[in-house]
């Protein structure tokens, strides 16, 4: 209860501007000045809304307290956005020192390579030299052997040369040497040895060092914004010291209850908040769910799940355990750890199961709706028709809005203020399963209840 205030009892000292001599007792609060009692009923402020003059005091009071109460909350809130952002630079001051050493590790290694590399290559070109300079020396000795051989065989025809018995030259020593003479009158070869060069090892490093140059001699800004890895990164794209400003999980379903034109027509939302688990007796092969059923992660091995005529067996999807058949619902998707690709929609329970064909696709059927994203594109998908999307701020979590009667399947950028990015309209036939596909990493369902 608002304190008592001193006027509540005592009479207020000052007179009527429009009646003189009568006191004050009555407030005015059209025009929001303190009258007399004849005021309301024969001066100025006849047909004004008027109250006794203690009542609105307290009446004034009790507002100035609950909104000295909402400075509060406010001033609360700034207290807290000041810690976070302390703890941010805290936090920002503590990831760079780390940054800085894994980055002097990796150029660390990355010299370690070229040394290895450099080390590979010189063993090679010491190989190949050893293996030539070997082959070089058997060839030297045989040419010194065949050059011994002749020296002796030059001798021996020298030697026979000297013989004076023309008899004996002829039918003994000449017949001796005869054969080998005719031998020896074959043309000699001539020997050319092949140098080896390294010349391929040099210039594989020199396109190398070429491919490096072209890549570094970009200012690293312009390659971080080329590289497909770290434009993925959805910090990579912001501005230091940028703030991501959400709503609190109420001013969300303050913002589903507002008034909405969808197709010309105005409508009243409100949902029921929702957090719907994963399907295990649909979830793909290769991919698991956590053991409350809200995260699935890919598996980069089969798991082996019983096979069931529910299961999808080619296309990595898996839809919920909660379906939708009447009402509005609402459920948030977070997507921090999704990686370049993911689908994130609704589905019929007669969406196709085996196969990768259009009827087992999400959005590529009458059965489903969906948002993809894939590498740096966004798009819908309903029967395989899509809408490209333009997403400025890469979304770490989507909010889905389903009011089944009114046939409106709509997504939000949660992290982005509620930020619309496509509503699909339609007439719903047949239980509604909220679905998901993955790329890589992992989707969770924002827990909300």
């Amino acid at each position: 209860m608002a304190q008592e205030r001193p006027w509540a009892a005592a009479a207020v000292p000052r007179g009527c501007a429009a009646h003189s001599g009568r006191p004050l007792e009555l407030f005015c609060g059209d025009c929001g000045r303190c009258v007399c009692a004849l005021c309301p009923a024969l001066g100025p402020h006849r047909g004004h809304d008027t109250r006794l003059l203690c009542q609105a005091a307290r009446d004034k009071q009790e507002l100035l307290t609950v909104y000295l109460r909402n400075l509060e909350v406010r001033k609360e809130q700034k207290a807290g956005n000041r810690r976070s952002v302390e703890q941010a630079a805290n936090d920002l001051q503590a990831h760079t020192a780390t940054s800085k050493q894994q980055l002097l590790d990796i150029v660390t290694q990355l010299q370690l390579l070229l040394q290895e590399e450099e080390r590979l290559a010189r063993n090679v070109i010491d190989e190949k030299t050893e293996q030539a300079l070997e082959a070089y020396g058997q060839q030297v000795q045989s040419c010194q052997e065949e050059f011994a051989a002749l020296e002796a065989f030059s001798r021996r025809i020298r030697g026979i040369q000297q013989c004076s018995d023309p008899v004996q030259f002829l039918e003994v020593k000449c017949t001796e040497i005869e054969k080998e003479m005719q031998d020896s009158r074959r043309q000699p070869e001539q020997w050319h040895p092949i140098p080896l060069s390294f010349e391929h090892i040099l210039n594989h490093y020199s396109c190398v060092m070429k491919f490096l140059q072209s890549i570094l001699q970009k200012p690293l800004e312009v390659r971080l914004k080329e590289d497909v890895f770290s434009s993925l990164n959805a910090t990579s794209k912001r501005e230091p010291g940028t703030m991501l400003k959400t709503l609190s999980p109420v001013d969300r379903m303050v913002f589903l209850k507002r008034v909405i034109n969808i197709a010309g027509t105005l409508m009243v939302l409100i949902a029921d908040a929702r957090s719907p688990t994963w399907e295990y007796d649909s979830i793909h092969p290769r991919l698991k769910l956590s053991d409350d059923r809200l995260v699935v992660s890919c598996s980069w091995r089969r798991i082996f799940y019983p096979c069931g005529p529910q299961r999808f067996d080619k296309l990595w999807q898996v839809l919920s355990r909660d379906a939708f058949l009447s009402g509005s619902h609402y459920w948030e998707v977070d997507l921090l750890h999704a990686g370049a690709g993911w689908w994130v929609g609704a589905a019929y329970p007669s969406i196709g199961r085996k196969g990768d064909s259009e009827s087992c696709r999400l959005g590529w059927n009458r059965a489903s709706w969906c948002i993809k994203k894939f590498d740096l594109e966004y798009w819908a998908f309903h029967k395989g028709e899509r809408i490209p999307l333009l997403i400025e701020d890469d979304p770490d979590r989507v909010g889905v809005f389903l009011d089944y009667e009114a046939g409106i399947l709509s997504f939000y950028n949660v992290t982005d203020g509620m930020s619309h990015l496509h509503t699909f309209s339609c007439k719903f036939t047949e239980p509604v399963y909220p679905a998901l596909r993955l790329w890589e990493g992992s989707i969770g369902i924002w827990k909300l209840t």
